[in-house]
């Protein structure tokens, strides 16, 4: 068993094809898939799969004429290595979320859902962000996914957005912020001493 440990983990293409299967269960892949959704060479996707492979982790199916794979849930370490991986994962401290303030004029990012394994959370993320830029909130989103393992739900808006439905108390809103949620940036006046009082009722 200590050899199959082994083979598990040594690099970081290794972790992300390991955390894709892993979160994503019922899902099948062909290599170009899983390369895109970890933004890693197809090259690389292969190398691994051959090491899982050999260890019964994931297993190869064809469809039409084409190679794709999925996990074995029988494998040995399936619960412990799902839990472990669901653990690294659930962490606000992941290393693209430094990039943030690089979306615009950010007012406010919050972040609840896959990053503090509160599965109840409508969304993963709450962003406020005055003259957004898109192309980089895209690429943003697509290096989570792939440090992830899962896709990022979020909820964009700009300041006024923001305050308009704060005032109509919307319920999305309200249920975000009162539930488990840690704060990013918060430029906000007053949305602390808010937060407080819908906690009190």
């Amino acid at each position: 068993m200590s050899e199959i440990l082994e083979m598990l983990f040594g690099s970081k293409s290794r972790v992300r094809v390991l955390r894709l299967f892993l979160l994503n269960p019922e899902n099948e892949y062909s290599v170009d898939e899983v390369a895109q959704k970890n933004m890693i060479t197809p090259a690389s996707v292969r190398k691994e799969i051959t090491l899982l492979k050999k260890i019964s982790f994931i297993k190869e199916k064809t469809k039409k004429g084409k190679k794709i794979y999925c996990l074995d849930q029988q494998f040995h370490f399936y619960p412990e290595l799902k839990s472990l991986i669901s653990k690294s994962t659930a962490s606000p401290e992941s290393k693209s979320l430094a990039r943030l303030k690089s979306l615009g004029d950010v007012k406010l990012a919050l972040v609840s859902g896959i990053f503090l394994n509160y599965p109840k959370s409508k969304v993963d993320m709450v962003l406020v962000v005055n003259n957004v830029n898109r192309s980089r909130l895209k690429n943003l989103m697509n290096s989570l996914e792939a440090e992830i393992g899962r896709e990022v739900s979020f909820a964009l808006m700009n300041s006024e957005e923001f305050k308009y439905r704060l005032d109509m108390l919307d319920r999305f809103l309200l249920d975000f912020l009162e539930g488990p949620h840690t704060e990013l940036v918060d430029k906000i006046p007053g949305l602390k001493r808010f937060i407080l009082g819908l906690k009190k009722y």
